[in-house]
Parts: structure tokens; sequence; C-alpha cells
């Protein structure tokens, strides 16, 4: 049965031993280069303008706002000169546009309002946005478009960052905002919380409901801009979870058609919290119609409307909880194993890619030819930490040790907790 189920997903595209790393690491480097020219990649190279050498005022309070993948936050950070981070005032709500879809007026509006209770606390707001933006070298943000399936489409191509000071100031309120990817501040925490340690170079990377990547590059390598001093270097978002260069699986090319933006966000939907049960749904409604489940189980599996990646992950880690639905009677032990045998390749694939992605980024700063100045890769987001299926973490951190091993690379895994707050009140205070 196992070779079975094996075959059926190799035939539709599912390999995770087939993927060849090296040829995809060399179409991460060429995108990579692609984008910092200005030429056509599926990796948007978006300078973020902020240099990890600014120095940053210390024991003043900055407001944070933090606009993740399906939650708004917000708090009042204080960071001492040690680097140490006072999180106080923290609050959250839903994300603005993933309870159906919203007007322009009515988002600024409720990033404004959820504001009120902090705004007195500080002139400055550092604003973590976690979506793909154009950053401009006043630190504001156009929102290229919308991933995560936020729906907000007319504040495409606005600027965030002038969209809220003006609902601000209908309230009373004139601020400065300094807006950055939530990647480019878990980098900026990496970098405040290893102050004590000598790091040749700072990656940061997230895999929660969506995924990303930064690192800082040399001005004189981003020549699709002329106006930068070659001199200087300044944190890029790569916007990795774009990544077109990868082989889809039939499973995936049918998943991307149903979501709202297809073609778009490929390796995301790859990889990432809010597609990997998504994904593994879709391998088993084509394993149910081609005969893998019992008659019952097929049938409960038609019936779902979804499934949620916690339930697929916890099942297939081991970890079920009571209500978990591949618990219910419908499914015998023998469907249940089959679940398993489907489904742990989605995770064990996305552990591999997650690698290959952490290695293109860690190879592009070039650094870490000194094992004692390795490169401080801060890793954030759950679907990296809590993911329990093919032994998630530990499979990524080999894997990444295979790529960059040979290379003579030397690097080190660290966790910020909290690490776009941190990162968005560095950047408010530099």
């Amino acid at each position: 049965m196992q070779n079975r189920e094996e075959l059926f997903l190799k035939e539709n595209g599912l390999d995770v031993d087939g993927i060849d790393r090296e040829a995809l690491l060399s179409a991460f480097a060429e995108e990579m280069a692609a984008g910092l020219a200005g030429s056509p990649s599926s990796l948007m190279m978006i300078p973020s303008f902020i240099s990890i050498d600014r120095p940053v005022k210390t024991g003043e309070p900055v407001v944070v706002l933090d606009a993740g993948g399906t939650n708004l936050r917000s708090a009042v950070v204080t960071i001492d000169a040690a680097g140490r981070a006072a999180i106080g005032s923290f609050a959250k709500r839903a994300m603005p546009g993933t309870q159906g879809e919203l007007e322009a007026e009515a988002f600024f509006d409720a990033f404004a309002d959820f504001l009120l209770p902090v705004i007195e606390a500080s002139v400055s707001i550092g604003f973590c946005f976690s979506y793909p933006a154009e950053i401009t070298p006043e630190c504001d943000a156009r929102l290229i478009r919308w991933s995560k399936q936020i729906e907000v489409p007319s504040v495409v191509g606005q600027m965030i960052g002038a969209g809220l000071l003006k609902h601000l100031e209908q309230r009373g309120y004139t601020r400065r905002v300094v807006i950055l990817n939530d990647t480019v501040a878990t980098l900026l925490a990496g970098k405040s919380a290893g102050v004590a340690r000598d790091y040749s170079a700072y990656v940061g990377f997230i895999l929660g409901t969506g995924t990303n990547t930064a690192y800082v590059e040399r001005n004189a390598r981003i020549t699709k801009r002329t106006d930068l001093d070659p001199s200087g270097s300044m944190v890029i978002n790569v916007e990795s979870g774009a990544f077109r260069r990868v082989q889809q699986s039939v499973f995936d090319a049918t998943m991307d058609a149903q979501t709202i933006d297809p073609g778009h966000y490929t390796f995301e939907k790859m990889i990432s919290g809010a597609y990997l049960g998504w994904l593994g749904f879709t391998v088993l409604r084509a394993a149910a119609q081609a005969g893998f489940f019992s008659a019952e189980a097929a049938a409960r599996i038609g019936a779902w409307p979804t499934l949620s990646n916690k339930h697929l992950d916890d099942f297939c880690g081991g970890q079920p909880t009571p209500d978990n639905p591949f618990l219910e009677e419908a499914f015998s032990d023998g469907d249940r194993a089959a679940v398993i045998r489907l489904c742990k390749p989605v995770y064990a694939r996305a552990a591999v890619l997650t690698a290959v992605n952490l290695a293109s980024a860690i190879l592009k700063t070039g650094e870490g030819r000194d094992p004692a100045r390795p490169v401080c890769v801060n890793v954030d987001g759950s679907t990296y930490y809590r993911t329990l299926t093919a032994d998630f973490q530990n499979r990524v951190q080999r894997e990444l040790a295979e790529l960059l091993g040979p290379r003579g690379i030397a690097y080190e895994l660290i966790r910020v907790e909290e690490a776009p707050v941190i990162g968005a009140a560095v950047a408010g205070l530099m």
C-alpha cells in the first residue's frame, strides 16, 4: 500500500526525494540578482531604506503597530542600552479584511481606531506591515498586492503610512510613522538581540501564516536604483514567498486555482501555514476519488468544506485532540494510516523548500566564512516552530546543514520572542 501511495504522489508531481536542491539554490540566486537589477524576476527584492548601522534611541517609548497574516496588534515598546525590549499595553484584533471585503476608508478607520488607546505614548509609530509593498525613501509603503487572502482591493496602490496618518489627524493626532516589512523587522530584532555576539551578517526569516526572507545587501548591488550611496547597505525584503521557479504538483495547481490570487505567491502556497492544511486536503480529496479510502472515509472527506492545518498536522504528527475529524468513526485504522502516508510528504517537502530558502539568503549575504563570526538568522513564525509532522524543524535544520556545511558557511539560528514587534520598535527609534 505504501508503494502505491508513493507512486500516486509521484505521478502527480509530489516527490520529496526528487527535489533538486542545488538547482533550486541556483534558481534562487539568479532570481535574487535579477530582482536587484530590476530585470524580470519572481522575487521583488524590495529596498527597505533601513540600515542596521543607524543608532537606536534607547529609553524612549515608541508605539508599534503590527499588521500580520491574520492579526493586527499594537503595543508600546521601550528598548534599553543592552537591546532588551519592554513591551506594554499589548492589544490584538483580527486583521481588517480577513472577515470579508472592506473599502479603503473602513480599512484605515479600523487601524486608526485600534491605535487610540496607545497613541498618547509616543509621537513615533513603528509599523510592521506584512504584505508586499514598495517602500519609499521616507519609509512609507505603497501596497503592491495583498497576500494571505486579505480582501481590501481598493487599498492596492495606496500609501499605507499616509492613509494611517490622515485618519489619525482626523482624530486630532499628528504623528510620524516608519513602515517596514515583518521580515525586515524580524532581522532588526535579531540584530538588537545579538548585540553581545559578533555576527558577520543578519537574515530574517518568517514561516507562519505566510513566509518571507530578508537580508542585508550592499547598495552597490542594488543596481535598479541610482539614488543610493554605493558605499552603504540596507535591508532587502526578498518577498521569497513569490518565488516561482519551483516545480508545482498537480495538487498545488488545483489548490492555487481556488485561491483569490491564482498564479501569485507560488512558493508561499507550498510551505506556509495558511496553505498546508488546504494542500493536504486537496491531496486527500484526490486520493479519495482514486480509491485510497473506504467508502465511508471517502464520503466524509468529500463532505468536508475545508480542513485546517492544525487538524491535519496534529493528526499526522501524532497529537490529535479529541475533536480531530480523523478520529471520527467513518475512518478505519487503515484509512488513518493512509492519511498519514499521503500527507506526511506535504510537510516533508515544505521542510526541504524552507531549508533551500534559508540557505539562499545566507549565501546571498556573502558572509559566514569565519566560524567565529557566523551569519545570524532570526527565525520567526508558528509554522516553523509548531509543525509536528515529518519532524519538521529538525528536518529543516538537517537539510540546511547538508546545503551549507560543504560550502564552509557558519550560521546560527536564533529565536527572538515577539520579533516583528521588537523590530518595528527598533525601526521607529532609528
